[in-house]
Formats: C-alpha cells, sequence, structure tokens
C-alpha cells in the first residue's frame, strides 16, 4: 500500500471496500508507505469487537506493542484498561487501535523510547485506520491524545481547546477527544495524576453514554 496522496482510485477502493478485519489486518502487515515499517518489528492492527460501538484511536504503538504485535498492550494500555474498568466500559466490547500501525522510536541507551509520527506517516497510515472505521462502523470515536485527533480531525485541531466534546465527523459516528493515557504515566505529582486519570474516566463515560443511545 501507498499513501493516500498517490494511490489509484482502484487500488485506494481495494484497501478499503470489500474485505473484512480479518483481510485487512493481513494486508496491513505488508505494508510499506512509509519508512517506519523498516525499524518496527511489525505492524500492530487494531483489535476487538468488530461491531464495536465504541472505537478508542491512539497515536502509534509502543516498545511492547511493537513486540507483542497488539495494541495498547504496554503499561499505557494498562493505565487504559483500569479507565475502561472505572468507567464501567468492558475493554472486550470496545475496539482499540492506533492512527500509526508501526512503533517510531529512538535509541537512548538499552530503551527505545518514542518518536512523533509526522505528518506523512500520520497520512500514509490513514487508509487503514479509515478502513477500520468504516467496517466496525462505530457510534463514537475515542481519540486518545493529539496525534490521533489531528489525524481524525485535521492539523488545526486542539485538544486543549476542544477536549470532552462530541465532535461530528466524516463518518456517522461522534468523536470525542481526550488525553492519551501514557500522559499520565509523565506525572510526577501524585494528586495531578490522579485528577487526570478521574478526568479521562469521566470522558471514557461521556462517550459510552452517547454510544448507548
Amino acid at each position: 500500500m501507498r499513501a493516500a496522496a498517490s494511490k489509484p482510485d482502484d487500488e485506494q477502493a481495494s484497501v478499503r471496500r470489500g474485505v473484512d478485519l480479518r483481510r485487512l489486518k493481513e494486508r496491513a502487515a505488508d505494508c510499506t508507505a512509509c519508512d517506519l515499517y523498516e525499524r518496527a518489528t511489525q505492524t500492530v492492527f487494531g483489535e476487538g469487537d468488530p461491531h464495536a460501538r465504541m472505537m478508542l484511536v491512539g497515536e502509534q504503538p509502543g516498545d511492547q506493542e511493537d513486540l507483542q504485535g497488539r495494541p495498547f498492550v504496554g503499561p499505557a494500555g494498562r493505565l487504559l484498561a483500569d479507565a475502561l474498568a472505572e468507567a464501567g466500559i468492558p475493554r472486550e466490547r470496545t475496539y482499540v487501535t492506533n492512527a500509526v500501525k508501526h512503533f517510531k522510536w529512538l535509541q537512548r541507551g538499552k530503551r527505545r523510547i518514542h518518536e512523533k509520527p509526522n505528518g506523512r506517516e500520520r497520512q500514509a497510515c490513514y487508509p487503514w485506520l479509515e478502513a477500520e472505521i468504516e467496517l466496525v462502523a462505530p457510534r463514537v470515536l475515542v481519540s486518545l491524545g493529539a496525534t490521533a485527533a489531528q489525524s481524525l480531525l485535521g492539523p488545526k485541531f486542539r485538544l486543549t481547546q476542544h477536549r470532552g466534546e462530541l465532535l461530528p465527523s466524516r463518518w456517522s459516528a461522534k468523536i470525542l477527544a481526550t488525553i492519551h493515557p501514557s500522559a499520565l504515566l509523565r506525572m510526577q505529582d501524585r494528586e495531578e495524576r490522579q485528577a487526570a486519570f478521574r478526568a479521562l474516566v469521566a470522558d471514557l463515560k461521556h462517550a459510552a453514554a452517547y454510544a448507548r443511545r
């Protein structure tokens, strides 16, 4: 697959239509639309309920996700699981994915440190994300972090201005943007971290209430 801007119409349609999630995941495994695949262990595709009313979209896989080939299985994923449980949302009834499907990282000592994907990398992965949305057809999309929100709502979107709002999208789903769980992991102050966790739970509850309508 190549970036959306350079794909012929018939090839673009083959990515988005006429396949189920299993087949789409198989196709994404061979994606070379940008250079990120060269250093990543594997493509990390979405997983969960194929008919979920709530889809959660993060930025990109982290170190553990890259190694295990599954989204949200590292420290941020465990924190998200805690927030979903606190909000009364069974994770198995959601669909979780990322805007970018390969891990972008920098070496720092023995650790691989997350590096923010750029616009071209987000654009290259967008057809996969769009196809997931169209196949799952959720009622609400929860974007976790600014990068995911900008992939769904455009580069001018500002999370600080519109966090927690139910916003229209080009699909039938509404979009609710909130922080990424990894932001909480970077907070040193315990009270600040607890307040941020409560706010994340409140956003998830808001999205779930809309999804149940």
